[in-house]
Parts: C-alpha cells; structure tokens; sequence
C-alpha cells in the first residue's frame, strides 16, 4: 500500500502505518483520528479497541461492513503534543448496503497514561 488512507498524501509506512501495524503512539488528536480512519479502511479492530478510552470503550470493537472512501478533517481545537484534551470534526465518505454516504462526527479525544485516546463522538450519518 502507498498512499495512506486517512487522505494526507503521505506514505502509509510514514503516516498511518506506525500507528496502526507497530503500536506507536499518536503524537497528536489528529493524528489519532486519522490513524483511527485507517484502522476502519483496513478492517484493525486490534488498532480501534486500543485507542478507545477505557472509560467509553463497548465490550466489543467493529469495523463495519462499509467500504471507506474518504475523510476530509473540518476542524481541530487544541489536541497537541502538549494539551490533555482535543477535538476533532471530520467528514468520513462510505459506500455501504443501501449506497453510499457521508459521516460526519465531532470527536472527543484525551491523554490517558500519556497516549491520545478516542473518548466519544457526536454527529451523523
């Protein structure tokens, strides 16, 4: 794979990849999120169920059943290398059973132990 899915025009092995395949951690709530985006393209479970935080985690993690076509980020508040907690709008495009659509979701992303973790997310689909 060369491109990474998450849309930013980097190689997978140098933007996503790390995060996804070896464990390391995200430097950034964006960062996280796309790396997350990623998991979901390419079906890791492993990759989502670690980056949930405990606190809102479901018994259970899952892919879906929809092909990923897109992501586009709208907008980040705060989530850097030196903040606690952040923020992050984004529009995810899919093709699912009934067609294709758009999600779009307001995430909330916090440090636990020092790694970002996804808290929740409010939004459509």
């Amino acid at each position: 794979m060369n491109a990474c899915p998450c849309g930013s025009r980097r190689p997978f092995d140098r933007c996503c990849g790390p995060l996804v395949e070896d464990g390391v951690p995200a430097e950034t709530a964006e960062q996280l999120m796309r790396s997350r985006y990623t998991a979901f393209v390419l079906g890791r479970e492993d990759h989502l169920w670690r980056t949930w935080s405990p606190r809102t985690r479901p018994a259970r993690v899952e892919a879906g059943d929809v092909e990923w076509t897109g992501l586009a980020i709208l907008d980040v508040v705060a989530g850097g290398p030196a903040d606690r907690t952040g923020t992050v709008e984004f529009e995810a495009r899919y093709v699912g059973p009934e067609g294709p659509g758009v999600m779009r979701e307001r995430s909330a992303f916090e440090r636990r132990g020092g790694r970002w973790t996804y808290l929740e997310g409010t939004g459509s689909s």
